[in-house]
């Protein structure tokens, strides 16, 4: 099949529809303000919330994001979590490893020795297993973080086609 082949039946009309694209705008309300339903949930007022989702998307760490809003690192820990970050201070193990702590199948000290934590890191482990995100709240920041955070090692990745 030829190029000629493919292209057989193809029209040429004089003026194009526009298709334009469809999108969500979410730029009425600020980040805050949808924040607002899940207020009572948060560990620090949806204001000081949003300023954490804004410095930690703009390419911020987790402790520069908390000093950015006038709080404790692990408050923006915690903040992050329930919006939907992963932000727990431990891998797949260590996180058995809190499991087991929580449902009474290991001593603090055990556990803590296990998870290879301090205190601070397993309290905030602790945190992480045993509060859900918020689909609410991770609804209300979904396009402050997608929008705005890219993957730093996006340029050394092949392309399927360059594997060919």
């Amino acid at each position: 099949m030829g190029l000629s082949d493919i292209a057989a039946g193809i029209e040429v009309t004089e003026r194009q529809h526009e298709q334009g694209v469809a999108a969500v705008d979410d730029t009425d309300t600020s980040l805050a303000e949808r924040l607002g339903p899940v207020a009572d949930a948060l560990p620090c007022p949806p204001e000081t919330a949003a300023t954490i989702v804004e410095a930690y998307a703009a390419g911020r760490g987790v402790g520069a994001s908390g000093h950015a809003a006038g709080v404790a690192p692990v408050t923006a820990a915690k903040t992050l979590h329930l919006v939907g970050e992963q932000v727990t201070p431990v891998g797949p193990q260590g996180r058995e490893v809190v499991r087991d702590w929580l449902s009474g199948d290991l001593s603090r000290t055990d556990a803590v020795t296990l998870s290879g934590l301090g205190n601070r890191e397993f309290a905030l482990a602790v945190y992480c297993e045993s509060h859900d995100p918020l689909p609410a709240a991770r609804d209300a920041v979904e396009g402050a973080l997608s929008t705005q955070r890219e993957d730093p090692l996006g340029e050394t990745m092949s392309d399927v086609g360059e594997l060919l």
